[in-house]
């Protein structure tokens, strides 16, 4: 918790909302606070195929084929998934998490990528919350509502705990 704090001040990110959106992302992505690598799932891979095959082909994600879904599937706490994710927040951290994209869950980096990520999404975050609009905001962290059950609930837990 401490460098998801330090991440978020860093990047004048430290307010009540965004710091119960970051809590709330933890919680839905990694279920604690350490970092981790996705698993397999039926979402990533197919009954018959290899490791990730069902994002290697994924422009969205800016996969170019074998072996993209696997090297660059959901790492950290936010789950940075995607060739095109790695070399952009890679960039805005001065490392190489393309080339070493294992980077992406070493102790000071989740927190950093988390903050980055959510900065780069701030303004429409903060629209969505205004409203209470809990689905836009993780939509807008995760791409699709995967953990919104999670998500909602630590941020309401976080809302009633923390002072306004």
């Amino acid at each position: 918790l401490p460098r998801v704090l330090d991440a978020l001040d860093d990047r004048d990110l430290g307010h009540r909302s965004m710091t119960l959106v970051a809590v709330a992302t933890i919680r839905a992505e990694t279920e604690s606070f350490l970092p981790v690598s996705e698993g397999l799932s039926r979402y990533n891979t197919s009954p018959n195929g290899h490791a990730f095959d069902l994002y290697d082909h994924r422009a969205d994600l800016g996969n170019q084929g074998p072996p993209d879904g696997e090297r660059f599937r959901g790492r950290g706490f936010v789950q940075l998934t995607g060739r095109a994710n790695y070399p952009t927040f890679g960039t805005r951290l001065g490392l190489d998490l393309v080339s070493e994209p294992q980077l992406a869950n070493e102790p000071d980096t989740p927190a950093a990528l988390l903050a980055e990520f959510l900065k780069s999404r701030e303004l429409r975050i903060k629209a969505a919350l205004l409203p209470g609009n809990l689905r836009e905001a993780r939509r807008l962290v995760n791409g699709g509502a995967p953990g919104l059950e999670r998500f909602a609930e630590a941020y309401t837990i976080g809302d009633a705990l923390l002072p306004p």
